[in-house]
């Protein structure tokens, strides 16, 4: 992978990983949180449309849209497995 591909993976991870968060209102994870959760949201989202035979589109929105539906499965799930202490 490119340097560029990277840093543009990053991006879109993040954008996607603050999407989730917003859409979801779970509990703030940060930038770097934000970040992963993204990356992984995707790899969820494109799993989970997949198997439902659903797409949203190709290019960049395609992807913020499926990783931040994604994203917001993780933080349901690890909202569930890990509590918000108050």
């Amino acid at each position: 992978m490119e340097g560029q591909a990277i840093i543009i993976t990053l991006i879109l991870g993040a954008l996607a990983g603050w999407l989730g968060g917003q859409l979801f209102k779970g509990s703030g994870l940060g930038l770097l949180g934000n970040i992963v959760v993204g990356i992984l949201g995707g790899f969820v989202g494109y799993w989970l449309f997949g198997l439902l035979h659903i797409s949203l589109g190709t290019g960049w929105l395609g992807y913020i849209l499926t990783a931040g539906i994604g994203a917001c499965v993780l933080l349901a799930v690890l909202n569930l497995l890990i509590p918000r202490r108050i």
